[in-house]
């Protein structure tokens, strides 16, 4: 099945089109075979990026690992969404002309970025530097995140806030389907970090 996924992926990454390439090789060798990586999506420094299975990560996104990244087991991650792990915007006014030509500048700001299991991130989401998402969140589309938040938070807005619990959200549905709750269970009870 590798194999043929690996073909498959061959054909789409050269397509020419968006399309959800199966399948991720971690840098290193490990293969995680339930995530899927749009071949319109730039990963750099993915030698910096510690990454769960069953992840999904939509097209046209843009994800800087070069100060570190963790994004959790399930995760979805909407199209034109940017993860950064660095910042220039406060040394290109201080520098000017001569921004290009320094090493370590005043005002450049570089953190890990950590995003907690089976979290929902919308389409055109901005997460910066140094933010650290729990597990089970949902941030709405079109949000600025910058910061810490809980597990099970519903994360929206320019700047992000905490709007409300997924907990709550998902109270209703596993009232009505307690069939489901071993699932749920199973990652939401799980303190392990991937």
């Amino acid at each position: 099945m590798r194999i043929v996924n690996s073909l498959k992926n061959f054909i789409k990454r050269h397509s020419g089109r968006p399309a959800m390439l199966y399948g991720y090789k971690v840098p290193g060798g490990k293969y995680l075979p339930n995530t899927r990586v749009s071949n319109m999506t730039y990963i750099g420094s993915p030698e910096n990026l510690k990454i769960g299975d069953y992840v999904y990560i939509h097209h046209f996104t843009f994800i800087d690992c070069s100060n570190g990244m963790s994004i959790g087991e399930g995760c979805q991650i909407g199209r034109n969404t940017t993860i950064a792990t660095h910042s220039s915007h406060i040394p290109i006014r201080l520098y000017g002309r001569s921004y290009i030509h320094q090493n370590d500048m005043v005002g450049y700001q570089r953190a890990p970025v950590e995003i907690g299991k089976y979290t929902f991130l919308g389409s055109n989401t901005i997460i910066v530097s140094g933010t650290s998402i729990g597990k089970g969140c949902i941030v709405a589309a079109f949000s600025f995140v910058k910061g810490k938040f809980p597990d099970f938070s519903i994360i929206a807005g320019n700047p992000a806030k905490i709007v409300g619990s997924t907990k709550d959200m998902d109270k209703k549905y596993l009232e009505e389907n307690p069939e489901l709750l071993e699932h749920y269970n199973s990652w939401a009870l799980d303190n392990s970090d991937q």
